[in-house]
């Protein structure tokens, strides 16, 4: 195959520099092998031979590989990370974008182009426009099949709520279910616990407010009274799944919330009088001065039920040089780090 792909677009390729070339078509099925085009063997793989099927028609082939992507390369991680740096007032280059997709659980090689070969392919289906990474938000929704804001929303739920709304896409019933069954399964299919007695205000409650599930109470039978849960048709499992998927090995989503939020906004915030919202400033402050050093995240720590948002502990750690741990603790009067 390599000897093929050589032959037919890069014979003239380098001033006939044979070594380049064979480098090259190389290069080219590594490629498709990585985007799921061929397997190890080099045959083409189902999706490869969907877009075979395609070849005549450059518009949907283009729109069916971005899709692919989107759905089931971390196309969505990579499009949404733009989008938030974006919304935060960040210069987006490969720079920036490889310490972004880094505090999103997501890695490349030092001075790898994968971010920017994929943006050339989003580019052919129109999700990218114009500027390098100016996303085009209307062909991003028509070529995903869905909102997609659906992403910000899912990367919010908790791996419990993940793991319920999994479960219940994958059994493939349209019809009511009891919802403790559906834990049941979530249980032992991606070992996560679930509360006995608060399932609907820790669980339900929430995929219920997003629009992917409806719940009523049964009536029937004694003792406690399982809640039946119906899928909406926004619970498409070909899109949710993949999307959850993606978010599986992503960071906490309250750093997706700091990552967001512009200095200019957090610096509006803090004068608040309302304290949970000062308190949240304080916490997003801490966070940006704390990047500007090179620290990387490792967790928060808001105790809001107690001093109404105005006191968070945010902890960092660096191993450059030397390895440490640093925790910045924000108080309504002062910003103090230990």
């Amino acid at each position: 195959m390599e000897a093929a792909i050589q032959a037919r677009f890069f014979s003239t390729h380098g001033a006939g520099n044979a070594k380049n070339q064979a480098t090259l078509a190389m290069n080219c099925r590594l490629g498709m092998k990585a985007y799921g085009l061929i397997d190890e063997d080099a045959n083409l793989t189902d999706f490869g031979r969907r877009l075979y099927s395609l070849k005549n028609d450059e518009s949907k082939l283009y729109e069916a590989l971005a899709r692919h992507i989107l759905l089931n390369l971390k196309g969505m991680a990579l499009v949404q990370c733009i989008r938030d740096m974006t919304a935060a007032g960040e210069v987006v280059n490969l720079t920036t974008l490889r310490s972004g997709l880094a505090e999103r659980g997501i890695h490349y090689p030092s001075g790898g182009k994968h971010p920017s070969m994929m943006r050339l392919w989003l580019a052919k289906a129109g999700v990218f426009v114009g500027e390098r990474w100016q996303v085009n938000e209307l062909r991003l929704a028509a070529v995903l099949g869905a909102d997609p804001d659906d992403y910000g929303v899912l990367s919010h739920f908790t791996k419990e709520q993940r793991a319920f709304l999994l479960a219940l896409a994958n059994t493939g019933v349209t019809d009511p279910q009891p919802a403790n069954e559906i834990a049941r399964l979530a249980a032992a299919t991606y070992g996560v616990k679930f509360p006995e007695k608060s399932l609907p205000k820790l669980i339900l409650n929430a995929l219920i407010d997003a629009g992917y599930i409806t719940a009523t109470k049964t009536t029937e039978g004694r003792g406690a009274k399982p809640f039946l849960v119906t899928p909406t048709a926004k619970l498409n499992a070909e899109i949710v799944v993949p999307l959850l998927d993606q978010l599986k090995d992503q960071t906490d989503p309250k750093l997706l919330d700091l990552l967001r939020k512009p200095l200019a906004d957090i610096l509006v915030e803090i004068d608040s009088a309302d304290r949970y919202i000062g308190g949240l400033a304080l916490e997003a402050l801490a966070f940006k001065l704390m990047r500007m050093l090179d620290m990387r995240f490792v967790a928060t720590r808001l105790r809001a039920q107690v001093t109404g948002g105005a006191e968070a502990d945010i902890i960092f750690e660096s191993d450059r040089l030397v390895y440490s741990r640093w925790q910045v603790k924000t108080l309504p009067v002062c910003l103090s780090m230990k």
